[in-house]
């Protein structure tokens, strides 16, 4: 029987193992992804916290690019932000040390989780998708609580790190849970290209 090699989507669309050059361009394009959503940016009155585009684009970035070039944009990512880049949350930039710093640090995690379970074929059916983007969010909450709560306090980390962002992190888990298989399925119908 043969055996089908588990990939990442862009793995399947441009083989690009050995091009060195053509890796580090989908590494800076996934940190780029994850920037521009981050401006997507909702200030909650009540929390340090706000509602961001984030999560989605390391969501889609970890499934997109595999556990280490996942890893590796939202490493990029980071650093691009504590050199002063304004790619956080509401065009800001700098050490991710202030209470919503687990997230960012978080963030490379968690793209790692979701991509090694994509290599894994998790992305090609919509539950196992699924439940890949909810590990990756625990992996995040793993990190992000205990660090927001040096600075509001662990009694008030549910309240004000967690709670307010379930329906939308469940909103965000549907579509990147989504998006995988359903590119899979556009994959899987292209003509296979002729020899030459």
């Amino acid at each position: 029987m043969l055996q089908t090699e588990r990939m990442p989507i862009t793995a399947a669309l441009w083989p690009l193992k050995k091009n060195i050059a053509g890796q580090v361009a989908l590494v800076v394009a996934g940190s780029l992804l994850v920037a521009l959503l981050a401006q997507v940016s909702i200030p909650l009155p009540f929390t340090p916290v706000p509602v961001t585009g984030q999560t989605l684009g390391v969501l889609l970035v970890g499934g997109a690019l595999g556990s280490r070039l996942g890893a590796a944009s939202l490493a990029l990512y980071l650093g691009e932000g504590a050199i002063g880049l304004p790619v956080f949350a509401g065009g800001v930039g700098g050490l991710p040390v202030g209470p919503t710093g687990g997230y960012l640090v978080g963030f490379v995690l968690m793209a790692y989780v979701v991509g090694y379970l994509a290599e894994r074929g998790w992305d090609r059916s919509w539950g196992r998708s699924f439940l890949a983007m909810v590990l990756g969010e625990i992996v995040l909450y793993a990190v992000a609580l205990p660090w927001l709560g040096l600075f509001v306090g662990m009694h008030r980390v549910l309240a004000l790190g967690f709670l307010p962002f379930i329906s939308g992190d469940a909103l965000k888990m549907m579509i990147a849970g989504g998006l995988f298989p359903a590119a899979w399925k556009l994959v899987g119908s292209r003509p296979s290209q002729p020899d030459a």
